[in-house]
């Protein structure tokens, strides 16, 4: 800055020296502000340039300057590249911030001071049928046309959620949403939504299950205390006390049963899954499941059904890997179900096959009554029954095809259930080749 202004300084006393020469005083003055004026003149030539240069905001390519412009320049071209690189890294964050809520399972709506939408995800688009574009700066209450929420939104304090139908095209889906604002910034509004069927409907089935469960046992202990109630007051034959004592017997028993269910599956879902290194043999746990069937028909808990047939194919010299306990329950369930359900005169078959992809089937099907279309995707829930009274009466729990299909899920196989009114059903369990272990190539 100084070297400049003893370099125009010396300008001047020469323009004023050579006009002084050439016109006595006035030509000093004159060449003096001639020299003065070109300057400025020159000044303004290079301010416009560096105008021009800011206007386009053209940082990459400034304008070629010498002396104190060249060095303004140069600042300035620092400063606004700085400025760029920080708003640049301020804008990555922004987009990474608004793509990390854009990936949240939850939906997020951000509301300005009148409750207009300012911004929303695709998510809380989906859960309240907004437009992410086309729905911006409308009120929030005038498109969520619910009552619980808009008299939820008119409050002072939202401490609480709320609940709400969501916005589904599917009838047979209905989902129900959980909606919570937040106060931010200067009066604004966050809007979180949040997917709560699952929720909704574990906490159903959870009271269901305990009704279910507290049902089943208070029918047999009310059977109970009415016997016991009969020995104590009444005076009995010894064939009619015995009677009474093998009524009582049965109860207990179908208590014990539905207690003995009830843990197993506690057990399945608590506990890890079965290793791989279990090697279960198919022929002594076939062995095993058809000891019980047997012991199950001798038992004769419903007469009709005293003639059945049960015939058990061939098995095949192979191995399971898995837990001997779990396996068996599985087998054994299905094999109990069809002696439960197939009347006298019926038959059973039950065996192993060697699935041509390297899968493992075993297969109990009967010639019984039939199920309904309608109820083949319910049949594994727990305490689910097509026909309550004669379940009841046949002796089951209600939790067996549950028990079933947990083992299954665990042991990484499936369930398969095949059925026709009137022509008998057909329980499968596959189990994948993973767990199975040949003992030597031979196929039923």
């Amino acid at each position: 800055m100084f070297s400049r202004s003893l370099g125009l300084l010396f300008l001047v006393l020469v323009a004023a020296v050579a006009g002084a020469w050439l016109a006595g005083l006035v030509g000093a003055l004159v060449g003096a502000l001639l020299v003065m004026l070109a300057v400025i003149a020159a000044d303004l030539w290079r301010a416009q340039k560096v105008d021009n240069w800011l206007r386009h905001n053209n940082v990459q390519d400034p304008p070629i300057l010498s002396g104190l412009w060249g060095d303004l320049v140069d600042r300035l071209r620092r400063i606004v590249t700085e400025q760029r690189k920080q708003t640049q890294t301020h804008e990555q964050r922004l987009q990474d911030f608004l793509s990390a809520i854009q990936a949240s399972p939850n939906g997020v709506v951000l509301l300005d001071p009148q409750g207009r939408i300012e911004w929303c995800n695709q998510t809380a688009a989906q859960h309240l049928g907004l437009d992410a574009k086309r729905d911006l700066l409308q009120h929030v209450v005038h498109l969520l046309r619910d009552p619980i929420f808009t008299k939820y939104f008119a409050q002072a304090e939202h401490d609480n959620e709320v609940l709400i139908d969501g916005r589904s095209d599917s009838l047979q889906k209905p989902f129900k949403l959980s909606l919570q604002l937040h106060a931010y910034g200067e009066n604004r509004q966050l809007l979180l939504t949040r997917d709560v069927t699952a929720v909704e409907q574990a906490d159903a089935m959870r009271r269901d299950f305990v009704a279910n469960v507290s049902h089943e046992i208070r029918t047999p202990l009310t059977v109970l205390s009415g016997f016991v109630e009969t020995l104590q007051t009444l005076h009995l034959s010894d064939s009619e006390r015995s009677t009474y004592l093998n009524l009582m017997a049965n109860q207990a028993q179908r208590m014990e049963n539905l207690v003995n269910d009830l843990l197993m599956l506690s057990k399945l879902e608590g506990s890890p899954l079965p290793a791989i290194t279990q090697s279960v043999s198919i022929q002594a746990l076939t062995n095993a499941v058809q000891q019980e069937a047997q012991a199950l028909l001798s038992m004769n808990l419903i007469d009709s059904q005293a003639s059945q047939k049960l015939h058990f194919q061939a098995v095949p010299e192979m191995d399971l890997l898995g837990s001997q306990t779990e396996l068996q329950s599985a087998a054994s369930n299905l094999v109990s179900n069809a002696i439960r359900y197939t009347p006298g005169g019926g038959s059973i078959d039950v065996r192993w096959d060697a699935l041509p992809d390297g899968r493992l089937q075993f297969s109990v099907a009967d010639t019984g009554p039939g199920i309904a279309p309608e109820h083949l995707p319910r049949l594994s829930e727990r305490f689910y029954r097509v026909d309550r009274s004669r379940s009841r009466d046949s002796g089951g729990t209600g939790l067996g095809l549950a028990i079933t299909k947990h083992v299954m899920q665990r042991h990484g196989g499936e369930l398969k259930i095949e059925s026709k009114l009137g022509q008998g059903s057909r329980f499968s369990l596959i189990f994948p080749g993973a767990r199975v272990g040949i003992q030597k190539i031979h196929q039923s």
